[in-house]
């Protein structure tokens, strides 16, 4: 199923063709999930053109429609799905079947931050916590030597990495030093600089390591801390050192590293950021005891559970963004497959969520619910938003259409899915837009308007849903929204749709 693995879909559906007279068995009961969940899954997969069709059927009892939630950023997210296992909890169910699919691992942070607030358990499959990772672990001994200059073990682990041709010979002298003047490394290091302990490269070097660290320090008065993170990050080269190994596996840290930079946001202070990741460190819980389990869908093939929570389905998240940039349909229709995977890996109940608002270096920015939300099939589903405005919020309006790249479509009066099951079909007017002239004969600079909206376009507002702009009159629009008729609003509440 993984490209990346080397699959390629086309072994199978090419295989009748290169071997005449094969015969074809389609394996379609299913054991594991209820009717519902198998529906929105199929619902999902049929969407892709390159499949051999085939229809799941099980004997099992209806069950649960999958539900569909709308919140409206990650942490809420992350206290929904919080709640929604302790009533798993106290029902008497084990938390060993319960988990937690992410798209990518940078994903987990806000769970885990979440559950070691709330005393839940949890485990890490496939991979590392998010504060063992090794790359927020070097990251995080570069902001300790700058919050505190006498952390040697930081020092120690920040000295040559990336590397910058500090050998074992180089660094011993460093301790030789410390320990015969009893000072810490950073001081010892800068200290044998004005010696000939060290010569050419080495001593080059490590001054331009004692001196980026000086440097940053001085920083860290008046930069705010997750801005001072980000530079240091680029300063040391070590974003850099990622960069250039161009994998997927070096791509998966530099998003580790920008959601190390998000969690920064939330606290007041680098001390007081720092002090947050000692807790949770220290906060390993008993292995024997039930947990919930956190994993990428990749690494949930062939694993299931009673209850699953798919979190994060927005456009540019899942299906990735990278992936589609990279391959195109035949990506897409392999992120399509992964959201199967994720759905059926649930036997009783699946729970799918999508927040309106991420928080992306220091900004907060509008998301679009999954195009695999649209997908499901409204008599399979049943949904929800915690906002007001209902569920027209949430209208992704992902129409039914050849180029699954197209723009999206306008005024077809249907719908998705999961909005229709909602009774949130799209009968937004149709009638023409037009240009107001100011009613004022001269507009304040402060009314100017934006000059990336035009009249038609398509846009969301976090209120009122999606719409088409029908008047534009300075800073302010009219526009017909799909579910609220038509609307006067400020333009900077809009944003462009893909």
């Amino acid at each position: 199923i993984y490209s990346w693995r080397g699959a390629q879909v086309e072994n199978i559906l090419k295989f009748e063709r290169d071997f005449p007279g094969a015969k074809v068995i389609r394996l379609e009961q299913n054991y594991r999930s209820t009717p519902h969940i198998l529906g929105a899954a199929s619902g999902v997969i049929a969407n892709n053109g390159g499949r051999l069709g085939k229809q799941l059927w099980t004997e099992r009892d209806v069950g649960e429609k999958v539900k569909v939630i709308g919140v409206w950023d990650g942490p809420e997210e992350a206290r929904r799905v919080g709640e929604e296992i302790d009533i798993v909890r106290r029902s008497g169910k084990s938390l060993d079947e319960v988990a937690i699919l992410v798209r990518a691992q940078h994903q987990t942070r806000e769970f885990e931050d979440r559950f070691i607030a709330i005393g839940m358990p949890y485990k890490i499959v496939g991979g590392f916590r998010f504060y063992e990772r090794a790359e927020i672990r070097d990251a995080l001994a570069y902001l300790r030597v700058v919050n505190q200059p006498a952390d040697d073990l930081a020092f120690e682990r920040i000295v040559n990495v990336p590397k910058r041709g500090l050998g074992d010979k180089a660094v011993a002298r460093i301790h030789q030093l410390a320990r015969a003047t009893g000072t810490p490394l950073t001081t010892a290091a800068a200290r044998i600089l004005d010696t000939d302990e060290l010569t050419g490269a080495a001593k080059k070097s490590l001054g331009r390591l004692v001196g980026d660290i000086a440097r940053w320090r001085d920083m860290a008065t008046s930069l705010p801390h997750a801005e001072l993170a980000r530079q240091l990050l680029d300063e040391s080269g070590y974003t850099a050192m990622y960069q250039a190994e161009k994998s997927v596996e070096a791509t998966g840290r530099l998003e580790n590293l920008s959601e190390l930079v998000r969690a920064m946001e939330e606290y007041d202070s680098l001390g007081a950021f720092l002090e947050h990741v000692s807790l949770v460190m220290d906060n390993e819980g008993g292995a024997q005891d039930p947990q919930v389990t956190i994993m990428t869908i990749h690494a949930a093939k062939g694993l299931e559970y009673d209850t699953v929570f798919l979190v994060g389905w927005e456009e540019g998240l899942f299906p990735s963004q990278r992936s589609l940039d990279e391959g195109g349909v035949k990506s897409l229709e392999e992120e399509r497959r992964l959201a199967y995977v994720a759905i059926t890996r649930a036997r009783r109940l699946a729970v799918i969520i999508h927040a309106a608002n991420r928080r992306i270096y220091g900004q907060w920015n509008s998301s679009i619910p999954s195009r695999f939300v649209a997908e499901l099939p409204a008599e399979h589903i049943d949904t929800e938003t915690t906002m007001s405005g209902g569920a027209s919020l949430w209208q992704a309006n992902w129409s039914d259409r050849a180029d699954p790249f197209a723009d999206v479509a306008r005024g077809t009066g249907r719908g998705p899915g999961w909005q229709r099951a909602s009774g949130t079909g799209s009968t937004f007017s149709t009638k023409p837009a037009r240009v107001v002239e100011s009613r004022s004969s001269a507009i304040s600079l402060g009314n100017k308007g934006r000059d990336d909206l035009s009249l038609g376009m398509r846009v969301f507002h976090q209120k009122f849903g999606y719409g088409l702009i029908a008047e534009i009159e300075g800073n302010k629009l009219e526009i017909d929204f799909e579910q609220s008729g038509r609307k006067r609003v400020m333009d900077s509440f809009v944003t462009l749709t893909p």
